[in-house]
């Protein structure tokens, strides 16, 4: 399980497709220190300890953000983080984050060259400064996840960037599939098809072990995979293990479902992509409202997706984004709109219907 925490909404960078509309300045309802203390208390209330993120905004705009970081390892949570890249990413920053027991950095790269990067983050120097704080990461040996948006913006450069982050020695690559909220708009998606030629590239690069890279906010390259495998053994050729080309825990997961998101003031949602509040901490227990709550209770229930999502043969295991859905639809368990996928069932019903 990942619990992300935005520890503030604060950023100084202008990004296009900024999922939290940051601002320059703190908000003063934003949790305080003693309350973002007693979140991570609360998270020990699970059966098993999720993964902390620390995200925003900005991390590094936050004062206690060193504090936290040595409070939660301390309290046996592993714990990442996310910076926005600018010059608060010092190198003494990235020391002290790796004394506090940090257990990784994740830094975005959105394009192979400054240009394409800069333009997305709207902040001259970004791409450069990205460079310099992986750089500094390795040389206290603190591990580096790259998080990739892919899109409009640089869908003509995704072979560069793979190739840049398998030089730059991450731990993993996470391509983040947009979804339109906050500022990212619906045109700077990929088309379904264009999803697939993704999925092929980052499937192919996980069979020839160029890069460890896992999805975000697209379940169906799960499908894509299993697809791919039963081609495969179909053929007598190689049977890979199921989760090439997925890491590890990611298998099945989704918004609400494994991943739970509480915002800078304590709303709770089903992931920072998925704005539907179900709670609100610290009145109400993150763990109730993941474990109780209507909402997330119906995002793991596969059963109730709708359209060809509920038809699919791949439903448990992937289930579409859920906050896409809700994003384009107004509806978290429509249909997948950025799927290509038609299953055998759903195209059976609609021949049934038409008829």
């Amino acid at each position: 399980m990942i619990v992300f925490f935005e520890m503030t909404r604060a950023c100084d960078l202008a990004c296009v497709h900024c999922r939290a509309n940051a601002q320059e300045a703190c908000d003063p309802g934003e949790l305080s220190p003693a309350l973002a203390r007693r979140l991570v208390d609360q998270l020990l209330s699970f059966p098993r300890p999720p993964l902390l993120v620390l995200t925003g905004g900005d991390p590094l705009k936050r004062a206690d953000v060193f504090d936290l970081v040595e409070y939660s390892v301390g309290r046996g949570l592993a714990t990442a983080m996310t910076p926005s890249a600018t010059p608060l990413v010092t190198t003494e920053a990235i020391a002290r984050l790796k004394d506090a027991g940090l257990h990784r950095l994740a830094v975005s790269l959105d394009g192979a060259t400054a240009q394409t990067h800069d333009a997305f983050r709207k902040v001259a120097g970004s791409y450069a400064r990205t460079l310099s704080i992986i750089a500094d990461a390795h040389c206290v040996r603190l591990p580096v996840q790259i998080n990739t948006t892919v899109g409009r913006h640089n869908l003509h450069e995704f072979d560069e960037i793979a190739e840049i982050v398998a030089n730059l020695g991450a731990v993993l690559w996470s391509v983040f599939f947009l979804v339109p909220t906050g500022r990212a708009t619906a045109d700077l998606r990929l088309s379904a098809d264009e999803c697939e030629a993704v999925f092929e590239k980052i499937w192919n690069l996980g069979r020839r072990r160029e890069v460890i890279a896992k999805t975000t906010e697209a379940p169906h390259y799960r499908r894509f995979v299993l697809q791919q495998v039963k081609q495969l053994r179909a053929k007598g050729g190689e049977s890979p293990v199921l989760r090439r080309g997925v890491p590890p825990g990611q298998i099945g997961t989704n918004d609400g479902k494994g991943v739970m998101f509480v915002s800078h003031v304590g709303e709770i949602f089903p992931s920072g992509f998925l704005p539907i509040a179900c709670g609100q901490f610290p009145l109400d227990s993150v763990v109730r409202v993941y474990r109780e709550s209507a909402l997330f209770r119906a995002l793991r229930d596969a059963d109730r997706l709708g359209g060809k999502c509920g038809a699919c043969e791949y439903k448990e295991i992937c289930g579409g984004s859920r906050a896409r859905s809700f994003a384009l639809t107004g509806d978290p368990l429509a249909a997948e709109p950025d799927c290509a996928y038609n299953p055998p069932r759903y195209a059976k019903e609609a021949q049934v219907c038409s008829a």
